[in-house]
């Protein structure tokens, strides 16, 4: 009302006042002290009017009437208030979030974050989680085995088991399932130089062979060396005709009883090669798996000098300090060969960079190309989460995990590309960082260094006997381990990182400490070696669940 008051009224005296100039004063001689009386006039309620609608339009509820001023006083005070206080508000958060640090600060090569608790479940999985499920690959069909012998399976099968020594022992498993789906004698397997590895170790370095061969005498025939009757040995790795070639990857147990079997009758001794995941998961009947569960996780067992040297290093690592502490093993996979085949970017000087991407054209020529396409490809691996971890960035995973300084770590690796710098953040944050070699004396390990597969075995078994294993990429070591530790009891905690999540946080540079230590703690409790339920294709090494172990 009071602002409807003052527009009638300035429109009245605004329309009133010139007709009166021009009724009341001659046009001839100029009524000089009338106009500038209503100049002076027109421009006081003008000012009294433009003041007044200003001081309202910001507290509308004051005007005129006195019988309402006190109390749209208080009302329009109260607004006030709260505008002045969202504003407090506002400028404190955007002050807070500028400056949060950006995850952890770092001081040259050294990062430092802000202390995470420790929660109660760092070490061990929660027991009630558990308890449902028990391993029982040792079970067979059927207790009364009558295994034909040796002379009257149906032939012979041979193969070479290729790469490391983990791609090997999947290999072992896997002609030890195939000899059972043809009736067929399996000759020992030998362990083929790998390019990479560059180790001609034997079966027998590694494994124990006699035990092989007793614990699965119910399941399949397996002989030590080709039958002496076979008189061109060497036929058998060079001859066409004594090889099958074309076995494609995870064949069905169907697709060797339709090729394979025919040959092995034909010729009675036959090459499977090459053999690198030539057996499928879903496609072969289920007990056939739990064998190969069976050959993995009960007859596969290192040589007793492994075996020792391996407790020696875990009861080291458990009395480091002055009481028995628990101890995390961490596979660090950030060789040279690994970021190379990864095809990945990583933090790195301009002069690594040139020489990374000429070690990656020389060794990958046909995926280089001119290698205009790669850096699109690295952004897309990287949020796909297919990016090796760094070592840097592995630590400030752990850390808002909630481990401590204190934290025992061993580290199975390989020489890590980018040496002691690349290293040295992972290393400041965990001083407690040993690898086998600082761990045992040269003399302890000069035995196992006649055969690389040797050391590899001296790591995997400290891996699986840790109270908490980290993987930071794929590969069968890490997969391997993961299955093993679930099929010894889910209660072994194994942290298998979302490495698409955490690239995700490392990247948003708004990501303050506490949100990412949030992110990290929901995103990590079902990745932890739990029972998982097995699906279509799945991988039989990393989750044995359904096949090799029953309800509880």
């Amino acid at each position: 009302m009071v602002e409807l008051r003052h527009s009638t009224s300035l429109g009245n005296r605004a329309t009133s006042s010139p007709m009166k100039r021009d009724e009341d004063s001659s046009p001839l001689v100029p009524d000089r002290q009338s106009e500038d009386d209503d100049d002076r006039d027109r421009h006081s309620i003008r000012d009294r009017y433009y003041s007044r609608l200003s001081f309202q339009s910001l507290c509308p509820y004051f005007g005129d009437d006195a019988r309402v001023s006190p109390y749209n006083s208080r009302i329009s005070l109260f607004f006030v208030f709260l505008v002045v206080a969202g504003g407090l508000i506002a400028v404190f958060s955007i002050i807070k979030r500028l400056n949060s640090p950006y995850l952890c600060e770092k001081e040259g090569i050294t990062l430092h974050c802000p202390p995470v608790k420790e929660r109660p479940s760092l070490w061990e999985n929660p027991y009630s989680a558990t308890t449902s499920w028990k391993p029982c690959a040792e079970l067979r069909d059927s207790e009364i085995i009558d295994l034909p012998p040796e002379n009257e399976t149906n032939g012979y099968i041979f193969i070479h088991a290729e790469g490391g020594l983990n791609q090997q022992r999947i290999a072992i498993c896997n002609a030890v399932a195939v000899a059972k789906i043809l009736n067929a004698t399996l000759i020992l397997p030998v362990l083929k130089q790998d390019q990479i590895w560059k180790d001609q170790t034997k079966f027998e370095d590694i494994f124990d062979v006699d035990h092989f061969i007793n614990y699965l005498k119910n399941d399949v025939q397996i002989v030590r060396d080709i039958p002496d009757w076979f008189t061109d040995k060497s036929e058998l790795f060079t001859s066409i005709r004594r090889t099958v070639k074309n076995i494609p990857k995870y064949a069905p147990a169907q697709f060797y009883i339709d090729n394979v079997l025919p040959r092995i009758k034909e010729k009675k001794i036959m090459a499977l090669k090459p053999f690198v995941d030539r057996l499928g998961y879903d496609n072969v009947p289920s007990e056939i798996n739990r064998l190969r569960c069976r050959v993995n996780y009960h007859a596969l067992k290192f040589l007793p000098d492994i075996e020792h040297m391996a407790d020696v290093l875990a009861s080291r690592m458990r009395s480091r300090t002055n009481s028995s502490n628990p101890y995390m093993a961490l596979h660090l996979r950030f060789e040279k060969g690994m970021v190379g085949l990864s095809f990945c970017d990583f933090v790195g000087t301009r002069e690594e960079k040139v020489k990374m991407a000429e070690y990656r054209k020389k060794e990958w020529p046909r995926r280089y190309k001119n290698g205009s396409h790669l850096w699109q490809l690295a952004l897309q691996k990287r949020k796909e989460g297919r990016c090796p971890l760094e070592p840097g960035e592995v630590a400030v995973i752990l850390r808002a995990m909630g481990y401590p300084k204190e934290t025992q770590i061993y580290v199975a690796s390989g020489q890590v590309y980018g040496g002691q710098n690349r290293m040295a953040p992972l290393r400041n944050m965990f001083p407690n960082l040993v690898t086998k070699e600082e761990l045992a004396t040269k003399e302890e390990l000069d035995s196992f260094r006649k055969h690389v597969t040797s050391l590899a075995a001296l790591d995997f078994l400290v891996c699986l006997k840790s109270d908490v294993f980290v993987m930071t990429h794929g590969g069968n070591f890490a997969k391997l381990i993961i299955g093993a530790r679930r099929y010894l009891g889910h209660r072994l905690k194994s942290i298998k990182p979302d490495k698409g999540l955490m690239s995700k946080s490392f990247g948003d540079p708004y990501m303050g400490w506490a949100p990412f230590v949030e992110d990290v703690v929901v995103t990590h409790q079902t990745r932890t070696g739990l029972p998982e339920e097995t699906f279509p294709n799945y991988d039989l090494w990393e989750n044995p669940l359904t096949p090799c172990m029953c309800r509880a």
